[in-house]
C-alpha cells in the first residue's frame, strides 16, 4: 500500500533530524517516503551550533571535528528529540511551511504607524537544551527512588483504570432486575467502558505529545472519577450506559500513555521490565475487580457502591498524579525550562522546540485516524496480529460472563465466592510476566551478540508457546466444568493456563508490533488497540447466548478451536516474517551498528531506531509501490 503525502513529508523531517542515522540514505529518502518516530520518548539535547553544522555540512560537505568529539548518548538525544518534534502533531505547520500557508493572503499592518521591525537572529540560537546526556532534569537521569515511586504511583492509576472496566459485570444481575431488561442488556455498561477505551487514546496520545504526560493522566482520572459518580447516581439505564462509555473514554489514558512515561524514564535495559510490570497490571485489573463487585452488589449496600468504589479509587489516582507527578515528556520539561529562563532573564526570545508547534486539523487526523487504519487492513503483521490480540482480549472480557454461568450456574457459587475463582487467571498472569522476565537475559545475550540490533522474530516462541497454553486453557474449562461432578477447583485452576497464554501473547506480541514498524509502531499499535476494544466490547454481548445454547463444554470447544486454528499465525511470522517486513512500506529496517558505538554511549535509549537483520538489509526508509529494494551499507 502506498504511503500518503503526509507520511513522506514526515520522512524527509526524520532524516535531516536524524541525519547520523541515516547516513548514506539521503538521496534515497529525498526520492523515497518518510517514516514516523517511534513513540519511545528519550532525551533531549540539542544544539545550537551543531544544528548549523549540520546545516552547513549537508550544503557545503564539510566535515566537523566538534561532531565526533561529542559524547555519543547526547548525539542519540539530540537526533531523538529532532524526531520527537518533527514526528510531533503540528509540526508540519511550523517555521517554513507555515510561511507558505501565510503568503496565500496579505499581511495585516503591523499597527499604530510602525513597519515591520527586521528579521530576528537564528531562532536556534534561542532553543533551549539539556545541559548534557547527565542532565538531572532529564527523567532517565531521576534517582532511581524517584523513578520507582514514580512507577508504582503510575501502576495504581492504571489498575484503577482496568479494574473499573470489569466491576460493573458483578452489578449486570441487579441493573436487569431494577430496570426490567434482559442481563444482556445489562452487560452493555461493561461493553461501554471498553468501547470508551477503542476511542480515547485517539484524544490522549496526541496530547501527551503537545502537552507532555502528566495533563492528559490527570483530566483523565478525574473525568473517570466524576463519570463513576455519575453512574453510581444514574437515575436510568440510558445515564448509565453513557456514563460508563465516558468513564471508559477518560480512563483509557493511563492505558494509553503511562508505557510512554516508563520508555521516557527507562532505557532499553530496565524499560523492557517495567513495561512488562505495567502490563501485568493491565491485565490484573480486570481479574480482581469481580469479586469485590460481587460481595458489594450482594450486600445492603447494593450494586451503585461498586461505582461509588471505583471514584474513590480514582479519586486517589487523581490525587497522588496531581500532587506528587513529575513531568517525564523531554520537550515539555524543557518549556518549563524556557519559560523559567524568560522569566528570569527577560529575553522573550527564549524557547523550547515544543512551542514552535501548531496543531493541523489535517495532520491530526492522517495521524490518528488514517494511519492506523490503513496499516491495520493493508499490512499482513499488523492485520493478522490484531485479529489474533482481538480475539484473545474479546476472551478476556468474555470470562467475566463465562465464570459466573460455571461457578454460580453449576457450582452454586454466591457472586463474590464465584468472583474468587479468577485468581487462578491472576496466578496465569502473575507467572507468564515472571517467565518474561526471565528471559531478559536470554534476550540481552542475543541482542549483544547482534551488534545491538534486534531482530523482532526473537519474540516469537513466547507467543507461540502462549498460544498453545490459551487453546489448552479454554478445552479444560469447558470440559471440567460444565457438569458440576468436577470438584470446583480443576475448572478454576484452568485459568492459571488461559490467562497465562493470554499475557504472554499480549506482552510479546506488542513488542512485535513495536520491533518491526519502528517509527510507525504507534500508528500499528493504535489500530491494534482499536480492533481489539471492540472486540473486548462486543463478546460479552452473545457469551450467554452461546453458553447456554450451546452448552458449556461446546461453547469451550468452539473457543479452544478458535484458539487453536490462530496458532499458526506467529508461526508464520517466526519463519517467513522478515520477508513479509522487506516487501512493506511501512517496516524499515536498518543496519546494525558498529560494537564500539554501543559501547561508548553506554545507553540504548535510541535503539528502536537500529532494528534490522545481519543477512536482508533492505532500505532504511519506508518504499513507494515500484520502488526498487536497496540494502543498508
Amino acid at each position: 500500500m502506498p504511503l500518503t503525502e503526509a507520511d513522506r513529508e514526515i520522512a524527509a523531517a526524520e532524516i535531516d533530524a536524524s541525519p547520523m542515522e541515516f547516513a548514506g540514505q539521503e538521496s534515497l529518502a529525498r526520492r523515497s517516503d518518510e517514516v514516523e518516530r517511534v513513540m519511545s520518548t528519550s532525551s533531549i539535547s540539542t544544539s545550537s551550533s551543531e544544528e548549523r553544522q549540520r546545516r552547513a555540512r549537508r550544503m557545503s560537505g564539510v566535515s566537523t571535528q566538534h561532531d565526533l568529539e561529542r559524547h555519543p548518548t547526547e548525539l542519540s538525544r539530540i537526533q531523538t528529540q529532532r524526531s520527537q518534534h518533527s514526528g510531533t502533531v503540528g509540526r508540519s505547520g511550523t517555521r517554513n511551511t507555515r510561511t507558505s500557508r501565510r503568503s496565500e493572503k496579505p499581511l495585516p499592518p503591523f499597527g499604530a504607524g510602525k513597519p515591520y521591525p527586521p528579521q530576528l537572529p537564528d531562532p536556534d540560537e534561542y532553543v533551549v537544551e539539556f545541559d548534557g546526556p547527565d542532565d538531572p532534569l532529564h527523567a532517565m537521569n531521576w534517582p532511581f527512588k524517584k523513578k520507582f515511586w514514580s512507577a508504582a504511583m503510575l501502576g495504581y492509576t492504571s489498575l484503577v483504570a482496568a479494574f473499573g472496566s470489569s466491576i460493573f459485570s458483578s452489578a449486570t444481575t441487579s441493573i436487569a432486575r431494577i430496570y426490567h431488561v434482559n442481563q444482556t442488556v445489562g452487560i452493555l455498561g461493561v461493553s461501554f467502558y471498553v468501547l470508551g477505551f477503542a476511542f480515547g487514546p485517539t484524544l490522549w496520545a496526541p496530547l501527551s505529545e503537545l502537552k507532555g504526560r502528566k495533563l492528559p493522566i490527570v483530566i483523565g482520572m478525574f473525568g473517570m472519577a466524576i463519570f463513576s459518580i455519575a453512574t453510581a447516581t444514574a437515575k436510568d439505564l440510558q445515564t448509565i450506559l453513557i456514563t460508563r462509555f465516558f468513564g471508559g473514554f477518560f480512563g483509557a489514558c493511563p492505558l494509553a500513555v503511562v508505557a510512554a512515561v516508563f520508555s521516557d524514564m527507562f532505557d532499553n535495559r530496565t524499560r523492557g521490565i517495567a513495561i512488562t510490570l505495567f502490563s501485568m497490571t493491565v491485565f490484573t485489573g480486570p481479574m480482581m475487580a469481580p469479586f469485590i463487585g460481587g460481595f458489594i452488589s450482594t450486600s445492603y449496600l447494593g450494586w451503585r457502591w461498586t461505582e461509588y468504589i471505583v471514584s474513590f479509587m480514582a479519586f486517589l489516582a487523581f490525587g497522588l498524579d496531581l500532587l506528587f507527578m513529575h513531568e517525564t515528556y523531554p520537550p515539555q520539561i524543557l518549556v518549563k525550562k524556557a519559560s523559567e529562563l524568560r522569566r528570569r532573564t527577560l529575553n522573550w526570545g527564549i524557547h523550547a522546540k515544543q512551542e514552535e508547534i501548531e496543531i493541523d486539523f489535517k495532520e491530526l487526523v492522517s495521524k490518528n485516524f488514517s494511519r492506523p487504519l490503513r496499516l491495520l487492513f493493508g499490512e499482513p503483521i499488523v492485520a493478522l496480529l490484531s485479529i489474533y490480540m482481538a480475539f484473545i482480549y474479546g476472551i478476556l472480557y468474555l470470562f467475566l460472563t463465562a465464570y459466573p454461568i460455571v461457578f454460580q450456574g453449576v457450582y452454586h457459587m454466591t457472586p463474590g465466592v464465584s468472583g474468587l475463582t479468577f485468581f487462578g487467571m491472576i496466578t496465569g498472569q502473575i507467572l507468564a510476566g515472571v517467565t518474561i522476565l526471565l528471559q531478559q537475559p536470554w534476550y540481552m545475550r542475543k541482542l549483544n551478540a547482534n551488534n545491538g540490533v534486534p531482530i523482532p522474530e526473537w519474540r516469537l516462541p513466547s507467543v507461540i508457546a502462549g498460544g498453545v497454553a490459551f487453546s489448552a486453557g479454554l478445552f479444560w474449562f469447558g470440559w471440567s466444568g460444565y457438569s458440576g461432578k468436577v470438584h470446583w477447583i480443576v475448572p478454576t485452576l484452568s485459568g492459571i493456563l488461559s490467562s497465562f497464554g493470554l499475557a504472554s501473547i499480549f506482552l510479546q506480541a506488542l513488542n512485535y508490533l513495536v520491533d518491526s514498524y519502528l517509527m510507525f509502531a504507534a500508528s500499528a499499535i493504535a489500530g491494534n488497540t482499536f480492533l481489539r476494544s471492540l472486540a473486548g466490547a462486543g463478546f460479552p454481548l452473545f457469551s450467554t447466548y452461546m453458553f447456554k445454547g450451546m452448552g458449556i463444554q461446546w461453547a469451550s470447544t468452539l473457543l479452544g478451536c478458535v484458539a487453536a486454528a490462530l496458532v499458526p499465525i506467529p508461526i508464520i511470522f517466526l519463519y517467513y516474517g522478515h520477508r513479509i517486513r522487506a516487501k512493506s512500506a511501512y517496516a524499515p529496517t536498518f543496519a546494525p551498528r558498529a560494537p564500539a558505538a554501543e559501547d561508548e554511549s553506554g545507553d540504548e535509549t535510541n535503539s528502536e531506531h537500529a532494528v534490522g537483520e545481519k543477512d536482508h538489509q533492505p532500505s532504511s526508509v519506508p518504499r513507494k509501490d515500484g520502488d526498487v529494494a536497496t540494502n543498508s551499507v
